[in-house]
């Protein structure tokens, strides 16, 4: 977009419930694919690329997000993928953990230097190439509750629930433990790189939370809430993305201290009703339906995403993009309708 100047510290006012002074773009990811046909020039995984490749890999990236008229970068590093026996949360293993011996003799004392030993190289191509204005917004990838999924699995977490409670408790602590110390290191070396800190933990499905709300309630939050309150000591808002209906469990994730929510689907709830829930006590983040970016025509998406707009210009802290992402999937042409009309109406 041409004579676009990113100012990051509109997703900042966002991201505090203030009133920035445009409404920003924001998405929670964009597929290597899509921003390699936008740009015309091949991306792939960052993890391809030798420590010499990085900066050329960061460049298009940064110029990708200014190019769309984004104010920030979104940036990740996911712990569960370092994680030795990963792999249950998207089916490519079946969990590593599954009694209190597996849990003892896991290395986690080890995790937070496995973690920097292989992320750090990304986390410092990206402050080099970041356009002047920006700031990235993003962190340590994945929750409590996903990680824990990836080393022992959805199902054997439900019978580990039923035939060791004990061991059940000590897995959402312990990883919230790991978690707390990587987020420590994180700020201390990352907090004038990225203006936003965003945990991504999806707690529900369609119509319910993954899990029971009391065991949420009882056993993640309150690791969330030590994290949230790290990141406020370092003068930082912090985003929750977390797909699914989780109204049941709400009340409490504005009592942890979360700044701002992301995701949203219209057959859960449309992006009116968090407006109407939560519009006046955090920010709101997202807005248009991802299934209408892949089924909808170009006239439709246009009329979509401007009821949207005009919608959110009734409220503080919005920022704009999809509900969830930017899959590979996602045509092409329905993405750029998507920006096209917002910097218009901006």
């Amino acid at each position: 977009m041409k004579d676009f100047f990113p100012d990051f510290n509109n997703i900042v006012m966002a991201a505090k419930n203030l009133k920035p002074y445009r409404i920003p773009l924001y998405e929670h990811q964009i597929a290597d694919e899509i921003i390699s046909q936008i740009m015309g020039k091949q991306l792939t995984n960052v993890e391809a690329y030798s420590d010499n490749e990085l900066d050329e890999y960061f460049c298009t990236y940064c110029k990708f997000y200014k190019e769309m008229g984004y104010d920030t970068v979104s940036f990740e590093r996911i712990l569960s993928g370092i994680m030795p026996g990963n792999g249950a949360l998207y089916g490519h293993a079946e969990g590593c953990i599954k009694s209190y011996d597996d849990y003892e003799k896991y290395p986690w004392d080890d995790l937070k230097n496995i973690y920097f030993d292989r992320n750090t190289r990304y986390f410092d191509a990206l402050s080099r190439n970041l356009s002047p204005g920006m700031k990235a917004i993003g962190g340590i990838g994945n929750g409590i509750f996903e990680c824990v999924q990836d080393i022992v699995g959805y199902m054997n977490l439900c019978y580990i629930k039923v035939d060791d409670e004990n061991l059940y408790k000590a897995l959402f602590s312990k990883v919230g433990d790991v978690l707390f110390e990587i987020w420590e290191e994180f700020l201390n070396k990352y907090s004038d790189v990225f203006c936003v800190m965003r945990m991504g933990d999806d707690l529900g499905f369609k119509t319910n939370t993954l899990l029971p709300p009391d065991d949420i309630v009882s056993f993640i939050i309150p690791k969330y809430r030590q994290i949230i309150n790290l990141i406020h000591s370092n003068n930082k808002p912090f985003l929750l993305h977390s797909c699914g209906n989780i109204f049941n469990i709400m009340d409490n994730l504005l009592d942890a201290g979360i700044d701002a929510k992301h995701s949203n689907e219209d057959e859960i709830a449309q992006m009116s009703v968090w407006y109407e829930k939560y519009g006046d006590k955090i920010g709101n983040f997202g807005g248009i339906d991802a299934d209408i970016l892949c089924r909808y025509s170009e006239l439709e998406i246009r009329e979509y995403v401007t009821d949207i707009y005009n919608l959110s210009k009734n409220y503080k802290g919005v920022a704009l993009g999809s509900g969830n992402s930017i899959p590979d999937y996602v045509p092409i042409e329905n993405y750029l309708t998507m920006i096209k009309t917002l910097n218009e109406l901006r």
